[in-house]
């Protein structure tokens, strides 16, 4: 993904301060030096400078660390350690040195069913149908996979909720204002997103046309790689996001709103990936600048629509990808205390990640679920009615740990909890 000569630029950056130490959820975990990123670019140095041999000990550290990129916020010297573990893992791939469960999820997962709108439709589609005919419930309830295991007895209660339409095949292609014009927006529909976060799809646009936005969702769009480029599979992760660029770019728009944290993140680094690429590289770096988190956008164009009270103790978690890969903390908080009555509690240490970090909570499943305990722990000190998010991985493992815990509340996204307060 990255050149050499831009490696060796992040890597030299590193002054081995130890900010990122008391930042870092595994090293919070371990206390060992390897595990935090301090001693993980230390591991990548020695291997770039030929000291070092990829060894289990390298691909395990990779691995085991999220990608959340907390240490990049608390970093002095601006170290893109993101940049540097994506290529490490990408290193990892070209010499075959993945874990077995790594690579058959890569090519059954990412690879096979969110390559394509038609094989994840296809998936979301069987779950949808598991779900109807009462299989999951009653899985669920009796706990008979704990007979052959705990852990794959916990992992099945993580699977999405895929009850309704998918958003692609009752969306047409053009919304129009339903307000006063203000401009044209085009909308990323995805992947998971599309499946199983429907509702929170239809809430974006409901409010995005409420707010006077034309709204454009091209029919052919399709994943936009992320999965694939933070786990090493670059070639599969561009190819998406080159079919992303020509799609997106037949059409005329202010920008690309999108209301997943990590699909947000990846779009923006669109032109990061395609740096060296003379055909695509103008056109990448295009999209990129126009790409915006929907909290993002609504606070730079305003809420001008009148919002009626809701009567709510809320907290917010920050989705990692939102916070510290695209730097918005501010503006989710921003649009959610504009809505009257609304009591907002801040959640303590709500930028530590929830474990979820993309397919990270299935391949390390007990690392993730001591991280969800810790976070869990200060949701439940709010006291809050809803916990907001704004990342599907984050909603799917928050559910996950309200249910462990016994919890009465609700995870909700944001601009859903925003369309309450105007159409209510």
């Amino acid at each position: 993904m990255n050149s050499l000569a831009h490696i060796d630029d992040v890597l030299s950056h590193c002054i081995h301060c130890g900010m990122c130490l008391p930042v870092c959820p595994t090293y919070a975990i371990t206390q060992q030096e390897e595990s935090s990123p301090r001693g993980r670019i230390r591991l990548m140095r020695s291997l770039h400078d030929g000291s070092l041999t990829m060894s289990d000990r390298f691909t395990d550290e990779m691995y085991f660390c999220l990608d959340c990129q907390a240490c990049q916020t608390a970093c002095p010297a601006g170290v893109q350690y993101g940049s540097l573990v994506e290529d490490a893992r990408e290193k990892i791939a070209d010499q075959h040195r993945e874990p077995l469960s790594l690579r058959l999820l890569k090519k059954m997962f990412l690879r096979g069913i969110l390559s394509t709108p038609k094989r994840t439709k296809l998936f979301g589609r069987v779950l949808r149908w598991y779900d109807r005919i009462g299989l999951r419930g009653a899985i669920d309830e009796t706990g008979i996979l704990g007979v052959f295991s705990e852990r794959l007895k916990e992992k099945h209660r993580l699977l999405p909720d895929v009850r309704g339409e998918f958003f692609d095949e009752t969306s047409p292609e053009f919304i129009p204002a339903q307000s006063q014009k203000r401009g044209r927006v085009a909308f990323l529909s995805g992947c998971i997103m599309n499946i199983a976060f429907a509702d929170v799809h239809r809430d974006a646009v409901d409010v995005l046309t409420a707010c006077g936005f034309d709204v454009i969702i091209p029919k052919r769009q399709v994943c936009c790689g992320s999965l694939h480029g933070h786990n090493g599979d670059v070639s599969t992760a561009k190819n998406l996001a080159k079919q992303n660029i020509d799609i997106f770019l037949q059409y005329d728009f202010d920008a690309l709103v999108i209301d997943s944290a990590g699909c947000g993140a990846f779009l923006k680094e669109y032109g990061a990936l395609f740096a060296d690429d003379p055909d695509y590289a103008d056109r990448a770096k295009m999209l990129s600048n126009k790409t915006k988190d929907i909290s993002e956008f609504l606070s730079d164009v305003g809420i001008l629509q009148p919002l009626s009270p809701l009567d709510v103790r809320v907290t917010y978690h920050e989705a990692c990808h939102l916070v510290h890969t695209q730097k918005i903390s501010r503006q989710p908080r921003d649009i959610i205390k504009q809505i009257p009555g609304v009591t907002f509690v801040e959640l303590p240490e709500s930028t530590w990640c929830c474990g979820s970090a993309g397919i990270y909570n299935i391949l390390r499943f007990d690392d993730s679920m001591k991280m969800l305990e810790r976070k869990m722990n200060n949701i439940a000190s709010t006291n809050a009615e809803i916990v907001l998010t704004a990342n599907p991985g984050c909603h799917l493992q928050l559910e996950c740990g309200i249910r462990q815990s016994g919890l009465k509340m609700e995870v909700m996204h944001p601009v859903s909890f925003l369309k309450k307060a105007i159409s209510a």
